[in-house]
């Protein structure tokens, strides 16, 4: 049977010393999913987003390689991104249809499976913080609004003006989404920079239709698995719209139960409806209980021998087959216990990267036929 080049790919990722050596630690992030295209990217934008994706690597390896936590993995690495206004989080999250930016962020704690989640952020300048917060310093999972603002300062979590999550690339983006709309635009934000005077980041074009959002997991030296992610949601959105990052078991997932960490980018009322992230940990479960199925779907008129494929990298990429049959796109980072990373996709790109103990130099990807 002739071997594809995916199925090449992810058996060189399964390689026999990372299927029988647990390594001490390892991290893999990513920054996005959507038409991401060579064509579409100046070798300046294509060398920013590298760089951008190995300096979150390397903040979350050095976590762990001096033997910090999984959590602290995630949040450092998804803080530098929220403050990179190349990623749709945080510094560059995209505007809702008033013209505001409404933050969303969930993180996860493998280890007991705590989790803490906020949604319509405003003024907190790391929204994962506030997650995070909410997760060891309430008593509730998800807060919203002015109240998780209030919740995030009473923390002693940084506040900032509105203004300082405008980027003049994320406002044209949502002028040309109204006006192709024929919806009303909205006032310029205040304290946004003169339209004259703002400076465009080196970023793709602005109709890349990308599912922006940043997310890591970890696998750290204690064995412990967490996840993490955050966004500014889709441009345009509209009467107080939530996605699935900060819905437990959809956008965001970690279980050391499971043997399985999740942060998704796609679609966010599909990936709700799937239950992403919950499921791709379910189906790596079912995968081992069974003993695996004898055959997967590799594309066109051709299959896969499940058996060449970790249990990682098969759950995670039927799952995303399965959401997209509802609709949805995007992509995933899936963790196993093993501290092997798997990345699928059903979008021509997603900015992603991965780092380990074994395999300490930072690699990063951003096309969907780059191996990693």
């Amino acid at each position: 049977m002739k071997l594809l080049p995916a199925l090449i790919a992810a058996i060189a990722v399964a390689s026999p010393a990372a299927a029988q050596d647990r390594p001490e630690w390892s991290f893999a992030i990513h920054g996005g999913a959507g038409v991401i295209e060579r064509a579409n990217l100046s070798p300046e934008q294509d060398a920013a987003y590298r760089a951008a994706l190995t300096r979150a690597l390397e903040a979350g390896a050095d976590v762990l390689r001096n033997g910090g936590e999984a959590l602290d993995a995630v949040q450092a690495a998804i803080q530098l991104m929220e403050d990179d206004p190349l990623f749709n989080a945080g510094r560059g999250a995209v505007f809702t249809a008033a013209g505001r930016n409404e933050l969303d962020a969930a993180v996860m704690n493998g280890s007991d499976l705590t989790a803490g989640a906020v949604a319509g952020l405003t003024t907190t300048r790391h929204p994962i913080a506030a997650a995070r917060a909410v997760m060891e310093q309430s008593p509730h999972v998800m807060l919203i609004g002015s109240g998780a603002d209030a919740f995030a300062a009473s923390q002693g979590l940084e506040q900032v003006d509105p203004s300082f999550f405008f980027t003049e690339r994320r406002w044209q983006a949502l002028v040309k989404f109204l006006t192709d709309n024929d919806l009303p635009i909205p006032e310029r934000p205040a304290g946004a920079p003169p339209a004259g005077m703002a400076s465009l980041e080196p970023a793709p074009p602005l109709n890349e239709r990308k599912f922006g959002t940043v997310g890591a997991v970890a696998l750290d030296s204690q064995g412990h698995l967490a996840a993490g992610t955050s966004t500014g949601g889709t441009t345009g959105k509209r009467w107080g719209r939530v996605g699935d990052v900060p819905v437990i078991g959809a956008g965001t997932y970690a279980s050391n139960r499971d043997g399985c960490a999740v942060s998704a980018t796609g679609d966010g009322e599909y990936f709700i409806r799937a239950t992403v992230a919950r499921d791709i940990c379910a189906r790596m479960a079912a995968l081992r209980d069974n003993n695996r199925p004898g055959l997967i779907d590799c594309g066109g008129d051709s299959v896969c021998f499940a058996d060449h494929l970790p249990d990682v990298q098969v759950a995670a990429r039927e799952e995303i087959a399965d959401a997209e049959t509802l609709g949805g796109k995007g992509g995933v980072i899936v963790m196993d216990a093993r501290g092997l990373p798997a990345f699928a996709m059903s979008t021509s790109g997603m900015y992603r990267g991965r780092v380990s103990a074994d395999d300490p130099t930072p690699t990063v990807a951003i096309y969907e036929d780059e191996d990693l």
